[in-house]
């Protein structure tokens, strides 16, 4: 699940209740509340979602993962993305990570949560080095700040195809523009599960963007995993 929380401005516990209604194992931020008030105001968000923080927020541009916490997570890594000044700065957050239990594991996936640039040069630039290093088993998610079409858009969806591709996330109350999407590796597969109500109320309340979310096998072959991101 991808969300851009607008620094938590909007209904919080609206945005929270949006959360808990996708259930996501991984959960990829964006816009959450910078420097010292990170320490203050996500913990108890990520605790009203039913999700763990593995904190490190210095770098990250207003980004982070959250986790389930049948989640294992064996690493994090976070970057900031230049930007020209004045703008706001940009980054991402990245969690690799694997689901504990049932029998034989699949081999962990890197996920990383990214808010790219107001700038199109820098956004295609930013898309660089964002794919640098992944493999197939990676998922990329995050406020794009453009849609399909578009060059860093594109860039992305080249290596690891769109899987959530025309879904309208902003203005939340009315979503006409694709804003928000999740990229996955060719090394996973989308898989169709039981729809997922969310009240429209909060929708339109907790942010002013609405979340993506797509749930993907990360076994491949052998017994399934399913994990919602």
């Amino acid at each position: 699940m991808s969300y851009n929380v607008h620094d938590l401005l909007d209904d919080r516990a609206a945005a929270a209740r949006v959360v808990r209604a996708v259930a996501p194992d991984v959960l990829c931020l964006q816009e959450v509340p910078r420097r010292l008030t990170t320490e203050l105001r996500l913990p108890p968000f990520a605790r009203d979602c039913r999700l763990v923080w593995r904190r490190g927020r210095l770098g990250t541009g207003g980004t982070a993962v959250l986790t389930a916490p049948r989640v294992v997570v064996h690493d994090v890594r976070r970057a900031r993305l230049r930007v020209r000044f004045p703008d706001r700065t940009r980054g991402y957050a990245a969690a690799t990570v694997s689901l504990a239990g049932g029998g034989l594991c699949a081999p962990p996936v890197t996920v990383v949560s990214v808010h790219l640039g107001l700038r199109p040069s820098e956004r295609w630039r930013h898309a660089g080095v964002v794919l640098g290093g992944l493999d197939g088993r990676a998922v990329v998610a995050g406020d794009l700040n453009e849609g399909p079409g578009d060059a860093a858009y594109d860039r992305i969806a080249a290596l690891h195809p769109a899987v959530t591709a025309g879904v309208a996330t902003y203005p939340a109350h009315r979503p006409t523009v694709v804003l928000d999407a999740i990229f996955a590796g060719r090394d996973l597969r989308v898989v169709s599960t039981a729809a997922v109500v969310v009240d429209e109320r909060d929708l339109a309340t907790g942010s002013d963007h609405r979340p993506v979310w797509v749930d993907l096998d990360l076994a491949g072959t052998g017994p399934r995993q399913l994990a919602r991101s």
